[in-house]
């Protein structure tokens, strides 16, 4: 893994303070001829505990995304071009053509982020499971994107223990190499290459018959070898995460084993930007526009909150932080949020709100107390902390309804039934709730399945779902508007 390597300050007498780490040393930067890697070697150099997580974080979000595109039942093609937008965002990995471009930068954080969710996801045989199979799915993009010169010169780097058919053995297996061979291949046999392993380097191609078998060695056509290497990633992988499950409890370090709690639910909700501030359009709220806002733009789990605090005139403690929060970063400024709350507690008496609420209210606005400007929750959080008891409203519904409860939620509230409603239940059942939440989106939006968000993105977080729906609103109000221009402008 990894090394932590720091100098502290000094050290004075016993009533000083702790030693801090003041600097983080690199003994050398690595190079990395190919962008595709095996990950057989763990990092060797320094990183600093920033660059451990946040690197770490940012390859979650494209394994959250590439597990979001399975739930979903995604073409491949699809698959590639949502990663292939990711990548651009969180993680890119230009080719050796590329010029200008500090490659070895790019590609250390690559390394370093997946020994860094390999210590988060070897913990249990779920986990593990999930990982591998998003990490293959990442390593078969880049394979299918890479340059053939490239890819080859990978390929020569590594011995995989490819055993060369001969012409003359091809030619006395010819008849059966053949009845494996599809029709629309029978043309560019007599030049197809074949390599020979052991059939269980290729459980894939043996269980479809694509492969010839003979006394435990399957022949493999070249355009099938990928296989090979795909099956090879994915078992190398599989052995790596059960020796460093072994290893794992032996890591006496504290601050990582928060971190790594914090990225194994990762998977679970997607990993969403942080929203601690309005809209960064500046447009703001108003109390008055909450309730319009609700109908048309709010996420299911805000809505259920707005709707209870309108039903009871009150919402318990964690529903007033999760609802609050959002609110304030949806753009609603804090005389306008205490004009809401006030209006919100109507069964309440003035003198009663002020001691008791109107304090909260500002310290979520970083104004008292420790003026922090605390975040929005996202998915994630709602999701994994603070779980709601029966009498609470807070919460994903998604995650912590009954199925009976959820069903009613979605058609009275968000006006889903038939088909559309079992296809949402179906993806709660599988405990994908992030997904089930976008195709709420996609379906209360008149979109596509599979537009998701935007770009085939998955919902992550509230804030993000409540501003793409009015960003959506918006580019409507104006395409409607500009073609009202242009039919005015033919007419005249």
């Amino acid at each position: 893994m990894a090394t932590l390597s720091a100098r502290r300050g000094p050290v004075g007498s016993s009533s000083a303070k702790p030693s801090v780490i003041t600097q983080v040393e690199n003994h050398f930067e690595p190079h990395y001829p190919h962008r595709l890697n095996f990950y057989d070697s763990p990092p060797q150099f320094d990183v600093t505990l920033e660059q451990f997580e946040s690197w770490a974080l940012d390859r979650l979000r494209i394994l959250a995304e590439i597990e979001s595109c399975f739930a979903r039942n995604r073409p491949f093609e699809e698959l590639k071009s949502i990663v292939g937008a990711q990548q651009k965002k969180y993680l890119s990995m230009n080719s050796n053509t590329a010029i200008n471009v500090d490659k070895d930068a790019e590609r250390k954080k690559d390394h370093v982020s997946h020994f860094v969710l390999r210590l988060a996801f070897c913990r249990s045989d779920e986990l593990r499971r999930r990982f591998i199979k998003a990490e293959l799915a990442l390593f078969r993009v880049r394979w299918d994107t890479d340059d053939v010169a490239e890819r080859n010169a990978f390929m020569n780097g590594h011995d995989f223990a490819l055993g060369e058919v001969s012409k003359e053995e091809k030619t006395e297996l010819e008849e059966q190499l053949r009845a494996c061979t599809p029709q629309k291949f029978q043309n560019d046999f007599p030049k197809e290459r074949y390599i020979k392993v052991h059939w269980t380097r290729v459980p894939d191609l043996v269980q479809t018959r694509q492969v010839y078998l003979r006394a435990g060695i399957a022949y493999v056509p070249g355009r099938l070898q990928p296989s090979v290497i795909f099956q090879q990633f994915h078992d190398d992988l599989e052995k790596a995460l059960e020796l460093t499950a072994r290893a794992l409890p032996r890591m006496d370090e504290d601050r990582l084993t928060l971190v790594l709690e914090h990225l194994s639910k990762g998977l679970q909700a997607g990993i969403a930007s942080e929203y601690s501030s309005g809209p960064e359009s500046g447009e703001s709220v108003t109390a008055d526009m909450i309730d319009g806002l609700a109908k048309k733009h709010f996420p299911l789990c805000m809505r259920m909150l707005h709707d209870t605090l309108r039903k009871d005139c009150h919402l318990k403690h964690q529903g007033r932080l999760q609802y609050g929060l959002f609110l304030k970063v949806i753009g609603l400024p804090i005389d306008e949020a205490l004009a809401f709350w006030r209006r919100s507690f109507s069964k309440m008496a003035d003198d009663k709100f002020t001691k008791e609420h109107t304090y909260n209210i500002k310290h979520n606005y970083g104004l008292v107390g420790k003026m922090a400007n605390y975040p929005a929750r996202s998915c994630q959080t709602i999701l994994t902390q603070n779980p709601p008891s029966t009498t609470d409203s807070h919460g994903c519904p998604y995650r912590h309804y009954s199925e009976d409860n959820l069903r009613m939620a979605l058609q009275t509230t968000m006006g889903i039934s038939g088909t559309d409603l079992q296809d949402v239940l179906s993806s709660v059942r599988s405990q994908h709730y992030h997904v089930a939440c976008t195709r709420v989106y996609e379906l209360t939006h008149g979109l596509r399945k599979g537009e998701g968000i935007g770009s085939g993105e998955t919902v992550t977080h509230p804030n993000e779902y409540a501003q793409r729906s009015r960003d959506l609103e918006k580019s409507k109000t104006q395409a409607a508007s500009a073609a009202i221009g242009e039919e005015s402008m033919s007419i005249d």
